[in-house]
């Protein structure tokens, strides 16, 4: 059992929540870590507007002109790169980054990454009366991360983010705020610290998870070998 500590809204810690490892994976998989934090960026990357060559713009393919005796330089049709409208030389062509990955893999990385952030002691949980706040207040929410030693890079997990506490984290550099139950490996593994309410970071490690023996080492290679290969079959 790991145990994180709860603070309050003046930093002082008043109780702990005992996590069970086996529920987040048994330990952590930096290999699964990595092609989830890498599919999610790939998948995210946008293409280039791709453009035509010179055998897909229409219009007509005859030669403009005879090729000797009108002194002009020898030319086919009007398609050629060097002519306005004509096509690219070096056209950009349509292509994709995005990398599949099982359901059950990512639903364990999703709750392995969760365990990699409570080993490394970054996961700051407070009482949901730190995020009770009648108006938007920034300053407060900036009180309440130096009183809790966050310097870097946070993810807030709220369960509203609607909320005037959310509206307050969301005027602050470095700090980003996404629903509690929709917590992903990349933006955990993305942001050095993890600040979340107690109750409701409680109920999402408890919720039912796929038995972490049901994926392997194995498995991450041969799915990582089965992207190569899609890879490969797009591009060709």
């Amino acid at each position: 059992m790991i145990s994180i500590p709860v603070y309050n809204e003046q930093g002082e810690e008043i109780r702990q929540v005992e996590i069970d490892e086996q529920s987040l994976g048994g330990e952590v998989r930096p290999a699964l870590l990595k092609q989830a934090y890498v599919r999610t960026h790939a998948n995210r990357r946008r293409e280039n507007r791709p453009t035509k060559t010179r055998s897909m713009v229409e219009g007509s393919t005859r030669k403009l002109y005879k090729q000797k005796g009108t002194g002009n330089a020898r030319r086919g049709d009007r398609k050629a790169n060097i002519l306005r409208g004509g096509g690219h030389a070096k056209a950009k062509v349509r292509h994709s980054w995005d990398q599949g990955m099982p359901k059950k893999m990512r639903r364990l990385a999703n709750r392995n990454a969760l365990l990699a952030k409570a080993v490394d002691g970054e996961i700051k949980l407070v009482e949901s009366s730190a995020f009770d706040h009648d108006a938007p207040s920034t300053k407060r929410f900036a009180s309440l991360l130096t009183v809790l030693k966050i310097n870097r890079t946070c993810l807030v997990a709220m369960p509203d983010v609607r909320g005037p506490a959310a509206r307050s984290a969301g005027n602050l550099a470095d700090v980003r705020v996404t629903p509690i139950d929709r917590l992903g490996a990349f933006e955990v593994l993305n942001h050095r610290f993890l600040l979340a309410d107690a109750d409701a970071f409680q109920r999402v490690v408890d919720r039912p998870a796929a038995p972490a023996e049901e994926v392997g080492p194995g498995d991450i290679a041969n799915e990582a070998k089965a992207a190569d290969k899609a890879a490969e079959r797009e591009n060709a």
